[in-house]
């Protein structure tokens, strides 16, 4: 069970209960400061945070919706277990999103967007070696591309996934460098965005998506975390 700690933690009070516990515990799960198949105490998690187990519950039910939490009978609940083949789950459906979002974003994104996504792209280069910052940026561009195609329900899902992306990378993959090649791609991105030509779009997407998984798969499979399938493998 996880062990916490003693001293009371403040949250801020511009958004509702639910919302903050929400956020913060999604945020400790993803990072790995709960281990996976640990248990929630409710009562400790009320007391380190300060508030009533109510909007812990709230928050709890909707990690739950999101694949975080697992709640059995009898025993409470408890955070998901997560294995190396997630990665092929993850990436089919980024994959499916980025493409769906970005076929569209090249046909009615305006000049100011591609301006923006070509200065998001810029910042990402001088981040090469900063890790997680340049990971955060991937994925606000992705995102904001989304933006650009006025696909908000595409935006929410791809979100959800991206945040299971960054819980499965904190397990797995924490060390390991894509961004030169990411960089290279983006590039080649934003240049098949300006030729507004959406099956070109889909293209450059589909190959860096599975530039990416090819690496990280070659690297699951040197540390004996993933045996691939040909079945599994895009």
């Amino acid at each position: 069970m996880f062990k916490l700690i003693s001293s009371p933690i403040m949250l801020p009070r511009y958004r509702s209960k639910r919302e903050m516990i929400y956020d913060f515990l999604k945020r400790e799960i993803i990072r790995g400061v709960y281990v996976p198949g640990s248990r929630f105490v409710i009562d400790e998690l009320a007391a380190r945070l300060n508030v009533s187990q109510i909007p812990i519950r709230e928050a709890i039910q909707q990690l739950e919706a999101d694949g975080f939490i697992t709640t059995e009978p009898y025993t409470g609940a408890r955070i998901t277990d997560i294995d190396a083949t997630l990665i092929f789950e993850v990436f089919a459906l980024l994959e499916s999103q980025e493409t769906i979002s970005s076929r569209k974003a090249c046909v009615i994104a305006t000049e100011d967007d591609l301006k923006t996504l070509e200065a998001m792209i810029d910042e990402m280069d001088g981040l090469i070696d900063d890790l997680e910052a340049w990971s955060e940026k991937n994925k606000a561009l992705h995102l904001f591309i989304c933006d650009c195609a006025r696909m908000r329900l595409v935006h929410k899902m791809m979100q959800k996934t991206f945040d299971h992306w960054h819980r499965l990378r904190a397990h797995y993959l924490k060390d390991i460098s894509t961004q030169n090649t990411a960089q290279v791609e983006h590039h080649q991105l934003l240049e098949a965005m300006r030729t507004r030509d959406a099956d070109r779009v889909e293209a450059v997407i589909r190959a860096h998506n599975r530039s990416a998984l090819q690496s990280y798969i070659s690297h699951l499979e040197s540390e004996g975390l993933l045996r691939a399938s040909p079945d599994e493998t895009p």
